[in-house]
């Protein structure tokens, strides 16, 4: 994707940021989490996190952010120089939750990355929540870095999967069998690429899993692939630099 399609993508994200909820929303109480391990892709440009959020947290957003409501986002397309997108989500700026994840374990995995000289401080309180059914996709695109002001800058996007792998139908999803969010998820990998399209990485959404990757100037290619079966729900927000 070129820079010009990067720039009217997010020309387009700020137009629907009229869409953003306010932070009133009771989100789940999120537990510290100890002796998180990081899974390396591709050195600390690319990593993942197992269990960091638990099944009960993550079901728990997606019960909250479905009560919040999702508007569709769309594209016009790599014709007109956008990255092709169809998802439906949620932003809502809220600097408590964006603590609140961060002390519950993150911070401890930046404490060894410096990117030109400066620390990892928190998450940016700008917080979305995607939500992806069958056929939905998100095509190739880079992730930019932004600046929050005060010498603080985005520089790793942070993903975590709300849904994904098998699990166990409840009372009430055998009540609604035409619901295909109480399926299992099938498809709707983030793909990494690098120089000449080369596949870097496929990572398959699990139930609590986070993705970090670096953004910005060194930003992967990456995309979103169809879902094929059940919903993909994901929170993102980005880390912050100072």
């Amino acid at each position: 994707m070129t820079e010009t399609g990067t720039k009217k993508r997010k020309m387009g994200d700020r137009r629907r940021e009229a869409n953003s909820k306010n932070a009133t929303a009771k989100w789940p109480i999120i537990k510290h989490k100890l002796n998180l391990r990081i899974s390396p892709l591709k050195d600390t440009d690319l990593f993942t996190v197992q269990n960091f959020f638990t099944s009960a947290e993550s079901k728990a957003f997606i019960k909250t952010a479905e009560s919040l409501g999702f508007v569709h986002q769309g594209s016009q397309g790599p014709l007109k120089g956008e990255a092709y997108r169809d998802n439906d989500r949620i932003s809502v700026n809220d600097p408590a939750l964006a603590d609140t994840i961060w002390n519950a374990g993150l911070n401890k995995l930046f404490t060894d990355i410096k990117i030109r000289g400066k620390v990892a401080v928190g998450l940016n309180p700008n917080i979305r929540f995607y939500r992806y059914k069958v056929g939905q996709r998100f095509g190739q695109h880079i992730d930019e870095s932004v600046s929050l002001g005060d010498g603080k800058r985005t520089h790793y996007t942070l993903l975590i999967y709300l849904s994904g792998g098998c699990k166990g139908k409840t009372k009430s999803d055998m009540n609604n069998p035409n619901d295909s969010s109480s399926e299992p998820l099938v498809g709707g990998e983030t793909v990494f690429y690098g120089s000449r399209n080369k596949l870097v990485a496929e990572v398959a959404p699990a139930e609590g899993m986070a993705l970090l990757h670096i953004h910005g100037d060194k930003c992967m290619l990456h995309e979103a692939r169809n879902v094929t079966k059940g919903v993909k729900y994901l929170f993102r927000s980005d880390v912050v630099f100072a």
